[in-house]
């Protein structure tokens, strides 16, 4: 009878760490699909462009800067919609072999 009562907590406890590392991935997807994330790499983006920009000597770094951000907003639609494609035919592929 110690013995099952062991192996019940042994289980338990995996089952704990389990639900735990969930926590914790789930936490990790939610930061990575988040808008506040996306915004801060934007601005960030955008902050260090117009330092870059200002020592390039570009006659309007606050405009120029805008460029390259405007171009990462865009990677970021444009890799999403690349994932789901690649998805799509990954799981196509599955079901046909």
């Amino acid at each position: 009878m110690k013995e099952l009562e062991n192996k019940i907590k042994k289980l338990e406890l995996k089952i704990q760490k389990i639900e735990e590392r969930n926590k914790k991935v789930e936490l990790d997807k939610a930061w990575e699909t988040s808008t506040f994330r996306k915004i801060s790499i934007t601005l960030i983006t955008y902050l260090f462009m117009i330092v870059i920009m200002y020592f390039l000597g570009a006659e309007k770094p606050f405009l120029d800067a805008l460029i390259p951000t405007f171009w990462y907003i865009l990677s970021t639609l444009w890799i999403n919609i690349l994932k789901k494609i690649y998805i799509v035919n990954l799981n196509n592929n599955a079901k046909n072999l």
